[in-house]
């Protein structure tokens, strides 16, 4: 006697897939998607093929953050000190023999081309997250300072390639796990406040500091010009002054509402440099104007607010340091850019998420939104 058994439909079939998946985080994804390929396609369609690219990343991104999602967080501990590891072995190969584009050694060919840096913007959060978790209960002033070492041995070799922009956000996500872990205050104020006394010292004696001869230790020549200059753009306003300045200029015609879609003349006509990667926000300010801009900033507030009340209900030590520390990693991205397109921040290379074009910084936010949705969706599954 033959037996017949009903197959479920697809969507039943992949409803335990999308079941616990968090809904506002999605809602900000979402949103931050749509005017990434807006701006994309305004500011690209005579970029090549920028604006399909573009969407494509997007969608491998939106791929591995699918994947990732279904991965439990224990099994997310479990890569924190292989990936690790890797990364740090990757970076000093770059430093031994790794590829040289314009006067930085950021590249290693293993086959393909691949920037080392950015396996350590996810690989020092895990780290960092695993190596609290396991001294739970027991932690001492030593396990700080091993955590600063394993921070600053990534972020050192990454400064020497030189690449302040990727150095800036290794270190940001990496402080924030040691201070989430409980890191007391009466260590935290003093740095801050003698980084608030430099800046200060700074402003006031920049005309001195950044005379002709004078030269700063530690940083290099390319990055105190970059300070100095956004000290006072009209130093050199057709050399390193000149992306600032167009930048400003774009934003500020854009006025309340913009000149419109597409309608951007100081991006179309050339005059903002890299507009459709480190300087896009300002072809964005450009042509929707304030209320687009504000658009924006709500759309990565709410990205980052939910990561923090998803990193305040995670189960575990772990989890929630890994959350908190990639709600920092988003807010650092979004504030650097916009920072320094706005002109108060030097010029590095970072770029602003969703919106810039980029394959390997999108890869990388598609890792680390699809951590931050496993952690919410294991807290989610548990609870039903």
């Amino acid at each position: 006697m033959a037996v017949v058994f009903d197959q479920p439909p697809l969507w039943r079939r992949a409803a335990p897939m999308l079941r616990g998946f968090d809904g506002p985080l999605a809602f900000a994804i979402f949103l931050l998607c749509g005017l990434g390929l807006l701006t994309m396609y305004s500011s690209g369609y005579d970029h090549g093929t920028r604006f399909v690219d573009h969407a494509r990343n997007m969608l491998i991104a939106g791929f591995i953050l699918f994947v990732v999602a279904q991965v439990p967080p224990q099994r997310l501990m479990r890569v924190a000190v292989p990936l690790y590891t890797v990364g740090v072995a990757l970076l000093i190969a770059v430093a031994l023999f790794g590829l040289t584009k314009k006067g930085a050694r950021r590249w290693l060919n293993v086959g393909v081309v691949i920037q080392p840096s950015e396996i350590m913007k996810i690989a020092m959060p895990l780290m960092l997250a695993w190596w609290f978790q396991k001294r739970e209960g027991a932690l001492r002033a030593v396990d700080f300072l091993a955590a600063g070492v394993l921070l600053a041995v990534p972020v050192g070799l990454i400064m020497k390639q030189p690449d302040l922009g990727t150095a800036l956000l290794v270190l940001a996500s990496g402080v924030s796990v040691i201070f989430f872990a409980g890191l007391s205050w009466r260590l935290v104020v003093p740095p801050v406040v003698l980084g608030v006394a430099a800046i200060g010292a700074l402003v006031f004696f920049g005309d001195d500091w950044c005379a002709e001869g004078v030269r700063w230790p530690i940083l290099h020549d390319y990055q105190q010009q970059r300070i100095c200059t956004l000290l006072d753009p009209t130093r050199d306003p057709l050399g390193k002054g000149f992306h600032i300045i167009q930048g400003m200029i774009a934003i500020g015609s854009g006025g309340l509402t913009g000149k419109g879609f597409m309608q951007g003349t100081q991006t179309h006509l050339e005059f903002v440099p890299e507009r459709t990667t480190d300087f896009i926000f300002a072809a964005f300010g450009e042509e929707f104007g304030l209320l687009g801009a504000l658009l924006l900033i709500a759309g990565f507030i709410a990205l980052v607010l939910r990561a923090l009340v998803i990193a305040a209900q995670a189960p575990t030590l772990f989890t929630r340091l890994l959350a908190g520390a990639i709600a920092v990693m988003f807010f650092s991205y979004a504030f650097v850019n916009m920072g320094m397109v706005s002109g108060i921040l030097p010029v590095v290379g970072v770029p602003l998420p969703f919106i810039s074009y980029g394959g390997t910084a999108m890869v990388t936010l598609g890792l680390a939104l699809g951590m931050l949705m496993s952690i919410s969706r294991a807290k989610r599954l548990v609870q039903s």
